[in-house]
Order: structure tokens, then C-alpha cells, then sequence
């Protein structure tokens, strides 16, 4: 899995449509709004929850923050629910409310500096490789301490390491590459270009290379006859290795080097820009963002699960790998400006900095912040794995501002927990819609995907609704809430704390009632 952003069903950067390969399931529009009872699919039911319980109420504002790989701005069904800060003044190059950031007027980027932005970045296994090689390149090996002989050790362990990647990585290329060229000759010899379950049944090669595709080929069509979508997909898979190869291990390649002054540590917290929808579209934040919040009922694209949001993007999480600095530094700055929520479809890691990135969660913390988190792609039990956080010990303070979400589906059957999301009955907590989900795209399109980068903000949709409706409640409070008004399935019993999938309608009705300052 790529370390960071987690939607679509590989897990990688680039969003993956519907189930399988391009495979979607015809459902009612923003299904993940509607009621399980009422409309027939196991949405959330927030539309009824805004019919029913929360017509004629007022409602506070609520910042959500979108840590991300961007953000198109200029979205039409999107306009309006851009978080602006009120105190910087727009283009004067000045940080007018000396926060560090100028200009910081719809949020910030920190994949970039005053100079540039860019969109892919290094493994954490390159990056340590590359401060070994800082450190022992020119050193005798002879000559070093017990500590830095320790050090250098590992070091070469993992030179090894991403030599084996790469050697992986080339044999996967070189086998997609073949496929791609044998499936070519088999559509030339058909005379075909978008061939059907029984074009290939009827398809009788004399190479026996072509016969092993045609039957992988006819196997893979009869539990989806949607060829094209099969090649889109395949397509996909052999960028991504592409892009591992270019960017992800190599030790050749770093975004940072031409400007590295310009970044952390040498500028501390303060780099990067405000171009918060990056160096290409922002498929992945933008997406995650309507889901959010997406203008409701004006006409056009979808409805959002929030009514009363305002979205700040915060650029920290590119295609690859990624730092944990970053992530860091998006935290604290999403803290300061007033985000209640921060919704994080990517995997937090600690490999580099752990110090930087548990001080930044433990001061979003003390500022009443929820961290919504997508759970994975993998279909693991993350009881078995140690993501941050963690469930030791010593992170039961930060864990209770924590709210990690698995993917669920739109039957009340056993497709309620497709095959790709993560779980865990200790490290999961919730189950929220995250299959063929409609939302914004760059260029005001608007598409569908799935994964868990998608059943993430359901819920912090779900939690700023809640957060304006009642403004008291606490970060801790929220998650007790959402958790405790869960609607529970058996197939779900084991696989989260709550047992269950969200609950719009529940939440809030228990919300109403919620001791204060409890």
C-alpha cells in the first residue's frame, strides 16, 4: 500500500471507479445521505435527520479541515463552503494576521515552497536511506562507534530493502507491459477493440502465451463483462508501478532539493504556499471535500452531509510517499485557524518525526479538534498492525479525539462490509457508507469512487453537523455520540468498536439530549 492517501480499492494516490475496475452499481443519487428504512439502502440518513429532527433549528458554523493532496476551489458546488480567512488581506504578499503563512487566504500548501509545488514525493524508506547516505557515504566503516556502527547496519538493511522493491516493482512492470502487448495482438487478430464475454469464448489462438491472457481475460470479463473498464484498470495498475519507480524509491529523485532551504527544518513550520489545489487537479481532495459539504439542494452535482460547514484545505499529502512534518505542520495549522473537524483520508505515519507529529495531534487536542481517519484499503485486521495511533497504553488521551472509519456498503446483506476495507474490533470504530459514492471533481465533474477515503467524511460531515447544531458538546462527546448511535449488524459486530454503521437520525436525537460538560 502507498503510505498515505487511502481511497479508491488499491489504496494509492489515484482515485480507483467503483468496485472493481471501473464496475459501478446503479444506486440513488448521494445515496450515503438517505435511510436505510425509507429508501432501501444503508446510507446514514441525514436527509431524514434534517426533514425530521433538525427543520427550524439553528445552526453554528463549523470549520472542517480537509488534509489532503488539494482542493479545486473554484468547484461550482463547492462555492460557499471554502473556508476564507477573514484576517489576511488577498494578494498583498504580506501575512497581514501573522500567523507565519502569507496570504494564506483559503488555506495552505505545504508541498511546496515560495518557489514551486510539486505532486510526487519519496517512500520513508528513501528518506532514511538518504540521511544514512548523509551520514555514512564517505565514512570508514572501521572507524565508527558501537551507536553509529548500530546505525550503519541499518542502514544497509534498508539499501537492501529498496533494492528488493525496485527489483519487485521492474518484474511487475515488465509482466503488466507483456499483458498489455498480448491483449493488443489478441483485439488485432480479433479485429475488435471492446470485445464481449463470448468474442473471447470463441477466440481460439494458436500461440499459447495468448491462449494463458484469453482465459486470464475471460475469466476476469465473466465477473465483469465491462472490458474497457478492465483496461482502464490495468492501465492504472502500470502507472502506479511507473510512478514507484520514477519517484516513490528513487533515491535520485527529491522535490525538495532544488529549494531545500526553503523547507523544514531550516524555515521550521513557515514554507510552502497558498496554492492549495497543487501542482495538477486534486482528484482525491476534492472529492473528499463534496462529500463533506457539497452545496445542498441548489441544483446542481450532489448534497454534502453538512449543511453549515466551511471547508479549509490544507495541502500536506502527495502521490507516494510523503513527511511526516507535513502532516504535522497541516495539523497545527488547521488548529489554529479554527478547524473543529480535520478529516484525514490517508494513512498518519511516525516513521520520521513521531515527536512533531504526536505534539501537533496532542495540541489539536487541547483545542477540542476531532480527527476523523480513513482506516485502510487493505482488508486487514488492523488489531494485528500498529498505525498511529495506536491503541497502547500510552495513546488512550490521543485515541479518544480519534474517530477511525472502515467502509461500508449500500445492501443490508453480507456486501454491507465490501472485501477491500480494513477493520479491527479494537483499532476500527465506526462503519460509514464508502462504496460508489458520487461526488465533486476538478473541472466541476463529478464522478464515482470507493474506499475508506470516502467513508471518512461521511463522518466528518456527520460530526460538524453536530457540532452546529450543538455547539457544547466536545470533541469527546461527538465520538461518544457517534459511536453510541451506531446502527449494529452482526457482520459488523467484530469488525469495530461500535458494531455498526453510522447513524445520522440516532446521533443527533442522542446529541439533543446530551449532558453538557459532562
Amino acid at each position: 500500500m502507498r503510505k498515505k492517501l487511502l481511497c479508491g480499492i488499491s489504496a494509492a494516490m489515484t482515485l480507483v471507479p467503483g468496485l472493481l475496475y471501473g464496475q459501478k452499481i446503479v444506486l440513488p443519487a448521494d445515496w450515503q445521505n438517505l435511510d436505510l428504512k425509507k429508501n432501501g439502502v444503508f446510507g446514514i440518513g441525514i436527509d431524514k435527520a434534517y426533514e425530521q429532527l433538525q427543520k427550524g433549528k439553528k445552526a453554528r458554523t463549523v470549520i472542517v479541515a480537509v488534509i489532503d493532496g488539494g482542493l479545486d476551489i473554484s468547484q461550482e458546488d463547492l462555492q460557499g463552503v471554502i473556508w476564507t480567512n477573514p484576517r489576511e488581506i488577498p494578494g498583498n504578499g504580506r501575512d497581514d494576521d501573522h500567523n507565519g503563512y502569507v496570504d494564506d487566504i483559503h488555506g495552505w500548501n505545504f508541498l511546496g515552497s515560495a518557489h514551486d509545488d510539486y505532486e510526487y514525493d519519496n517512500d520513508d524508506l528513501v528518506i532514511e536511506i538518504r540521511r544514512g547516505l548523509a551520514r555514512f557515504g564517505n565514512r570508514d566503516s572501521t572507524a565508527l562507534s558501537p551507536v553509529e556502527l548500530r546505525d550503519y547496519r541499518q542502514y544497509l538493511l534498508n539499501r537492501k530493502a529498496l533494492q528488493a522493491r525496485l527489483d519487485e516493482a521492474g518484474k511487475d512492470i515488465s509482466h503488466m507491459n507483456q499483458l498489455m502487448a498480448d491483449i493488443d495482438s489478441i483485439l488485432r487478430k480479433m479485429g475488435k477493440t471492446e470485445p464481449t464475454v463470448n468474442d473471447f469464448e470463441q477466440f481460439v489462438p494458436t500461440d499459447p502465451t495468448l491462449e494463458n491472457t484469453r482465459k486470464l481475460i475471460l475469466s476476469e470479463l465473466k465477473k465483469n463483462p465491462d472490458f474497457k473498464g478492465y483496461m482502464d484498470h490495468a492501465k492504472h495498475l502500470l502507472e502506479e508501478r511507473e510512478h514507484d519507480v520514477q519517484y516513490l524509491l528513487n533515491i535520485n529523485y527529491d522535490p525538495r532539493a532544488r529549494y531545500a532551504a526553503d523547507y523544514a527544518p531550516e524555515r521550521g513550520r513557515f514554507y510552502g504556499n497558498p496554492h492549495v489545489s497543487g501542482a495538477v487537479p486534486p482528484e482525491h481532495g476534492t472529492h473528499v471535500a463534496g462529500i463533506i459539504g457539497a452545496l445542498r439542494h441548489n441544483g446542481i452535482g450532489i448534497n454534502g452531509v453538512a449543511d453549515h460547514v466551511l471547508i479549509m484545505p490544507v495541502r500536506a499529502i502527495p502521490d507516494g510517499g510523503g513527511r511526516d512534518i507535513d502532516e504535522a505542520n497541516a495539523i497545527r495549522y488547521a488548529a489554529e485557524n479554527g478547524a473543529k473537524v480535520i478529516n484525514m483520508s490517508f494513512g498518519l505515519s511516525t516513521a520520521n518525526d513521531r515527536v512533531a507529529v504526536e505534539a501537533a495531534v496532542k495540541y489539536a487536542a487541547s483545542k477540542d479538534v476531532l480527527f476523523i481517519q480513513a482506516a485502510g484499503n487493505g482488508g486487514d485486521n488492523l488489531d494485528l498492525s500498529h498505525g498511529y495511533p495506536d491503541r497502547s497504553a500510552g495513546n488512550t488521551g490521543i485515541l479518544r479525539y480519534f474517530i477511525k472509519v472502515g467502509a461500508s456498503g449500500a445492501q443490508d446483506d453480507d456486501r454491507l462490509l465490501p472485501h477491500y476495507s480494513n477493520y479491527g474490533k479494537i483499532a476500527v470504530d465506526v462503519f460509514a457508507p464508502g462504496v460508489n459514492i458520487n461526488s465533486t471533481m476538478p473541472g466541476n465533474r463529478y464522478e464515482v469512487h470507493s474506499g475508506t477515503s470516502m467513508a471518512a467524511p461521511v463522518v466528518a460531515g456527520l460530526a460538524a453537523v453536530i457540532r452546529e447544531y450543538y455547539p457544547k458538546l466536545t470533541a469527546i462527546q461527538v465520538k461518544e455520540i457517534i459511536l453510541r448511535s451506531v446502527t449494529k449488524r452482526d457482520i459488523l459486530i467484530d469488525k469495530c468498536v461500535s458494531g455498526g454503521v453510522v447513524n445520522a437520525c440516532g446521533a443527533l436525537k442522542l446529541a439533543a439530549t446530551y449532558p453538557v460538560n459532562k
